[in-house]
């Protein structure tokens, strides 16, 4: 039956405070939502009769319906109109009211990167999965192993890796055994035990080009020879590497999802990049950094699971999937390469650390990370949707923006003629956050665009962002 719209009516609308209407007609059918007053499977009121009984602008009511549906708490049904969701497990406890947010001032250079609009590598919080490891944390400590509380093995635990083995193999279609699997502080911390271990001076090592700048700054932190490699739409071009440096010792590359490009590695180029590490006895390192987040059908299989070879060493990380502040990556290691690199981890920090690692395992084993990432894929994609809308509407005079299938981050090419580190410059001084993307090539053309993260923002926040750049771009004049 539909909600009734005089019980409706009762939704505490504030006219007179600081906090956005969107924001208090979220909140409130959110409340009602987890409290049971509109039940699982209860049909919500169309957005227009909502609005006008509110009075509010009806767009304010399909925002709100938006975020719900992208956070999972209703469904919506062609032709039928939008439900609560009967996904909703039972018990959901309500979270306390936030506090009216003000109008914030304008960042300061103080203001930490990762919080700034359009900043990358975010993550929503989700508070379905916050309280779940709130719940397995207070476990561990309630009683904890004595394990937990000792040194631990250099390669993790046995019962998160094989956790993780299993994950990989049915999500990733990668080849390993519990034992292959290495936990590490990150995938940065991964990437580096495996150059320390492969890698001497004036070795040549293929790296795409435009890169990633942190491996490129880890490879020439160990004096290794960087070989820049063109990518195009197919990703890196695997004949343009063996021309430049045939006897290369390594390869890194992003196969499913380039960065910064956000270009897939082509079924052809990987069949050439690992033939070309058999003839070569090469390795190839597989970085697979944000792989979960394909948002038109199901995550591409890895690089890993098609090497009959065994030269594929595959890197994933927790902290683009979970939270940043996690620090939780791991490698998959071919076995010739497993005792080096557990030897070198014995050398720096020993082990990961005890208690975080058992939490991991619980939420993997207890059926809670399917769930999450279907979540953060729904919100993710109306998140990018927003921002390329946006883009659309207010930014179109400067910029393009390139719509991904996978990832955490938006390409948006600018116009001929405008310079992309210009556009970062402007953009800090409004306390906006834009990545340009030119600095990351070597030595291919530099492409003039901007790297923009949608994950871990509001679509809201994205739009008004928009805005503010647009606006600012206007009053820097840059035009073409």
């Amino acid at each position: 039956m539909p909600a009734d719209l005089s019980d409706l009516m009762l939704l505490p609308i504030d006219r007179t405070g600081g906090e956005p209407l969107l924001r208090q007609v979220y909140g409130a059918l959110r409340r009602a939502i987890l409290s049971g007053a509109l039940p699982p499977g209860g049909k919500l009121p169309p957005t227009r009769a909502l609005a006008e009984r509110l009075g509010v602008a009806r767009n304010t009511v399909v925002a709100a319906y938006e975020q719900l549906l992208a956070e999972g708490f209703i469904e919506g049904r062609v032709g039928a109109g939008s439900f609560v969701s009967r996904d909703l497990p039972d018990g959901l406890e309500i979270p306390p009211p936030e506090p009216p947010r003000r109008t914030p001032s304008p960042p300061q250079s103080s203001t930490p990167f990762g919080t700034l609009p359009f900043s990358t590598g975010r993550c929503a919080l989700d508070d379905r999965s916050l309280r779940i490891w709130r719940s397995l944390t207070l476990r561990h400590l309630q009683r904890p192993d004595p394990d937990m509380l000792g040194y631990g093995e250099p390669g993790g635990p046995a019962a998160l890796r094989e956790a993780i083995a299993r994950y990989l193999q049915s999500a990733r279609a990668v080849r390993c055994e519990p034992e292959q699997v290495v936990i590490t502080a990150g995938a940065q911390q991964a990437i580096d035990l495996v150059l320390r271990v492969l890698l001497r001076p004036g070795d040549p090592v293929w790296l795409e080009d435009p890169c990633y700048p942190a491996v490129r700054a880890a490879l020439e932190a160990a004096r290794a020879r960087v070989v820049p490699v063109p990518v195009d739409g197919q990703g890196m071009d695997v004949a343009a590497g063996v021309a430049a440096a045939p006897g290369a010792r390594l390869a890194y590359v992003t196969p499913s999802s380039h960065y910064p490009l956000g270009v897939v590695l082509s079924m052809a180029r990987r069949m050439e990049l690992l033939a070309w590490a058999r003839t070569a006895g090469a390795w190839v390192l597989e970085d697979d950094y944000d792989s979960e987040f394909r948002y038109a059908g199901r995550p591409l299989a890895s690089l890993q699971g098609i090497d009959g070879g065994g030269r594929v060493i595959y890197v994933g990380t927790f902290s683009k999937v979970l939270f940043p502040g996690l620090r939780l990556g791991y490698a998959v290691l071919p076995p010739e390469l497993l005792e080096p690199v557990l030897t070198m981890r014995r050398l720096t920090d020993w082990h990961p650390a005890t208690l975080y690692t058992g939490v991991v395992t619980d939420f993997l084993n207890d059926g809670h990370f399917g769930p999450h990432l279907r979540r953060m894929r729904r919100r993710y994609t109306a998140a990018r949707d927003a921002l390329a809308d946006a883009i659309g509407a207010h930014l179109s005079p400067w910029m393009e923006a390139e719509v991904p299938e996978q990832g955490m981050k938006l390409i948006a090419r600018l116009r001929p003629g405008l310079s992309d580190r210009e556009f970062e410059a402007v953009a800090a001084r409004r306390g906006i956050a834009v990545r340009p993307v030119s600095p990351m090539h070597i030595a291919a053309p530099p492409l003039q665009a901007l790297m923009l993260g949608f994950t871990g923002h509001e679509p809201g926040a994205l739009r008004h962002a928009a805005r503010e750049l647009a606006a600012a771009l206007t009053a820097a004049r840059l035009d073409v």
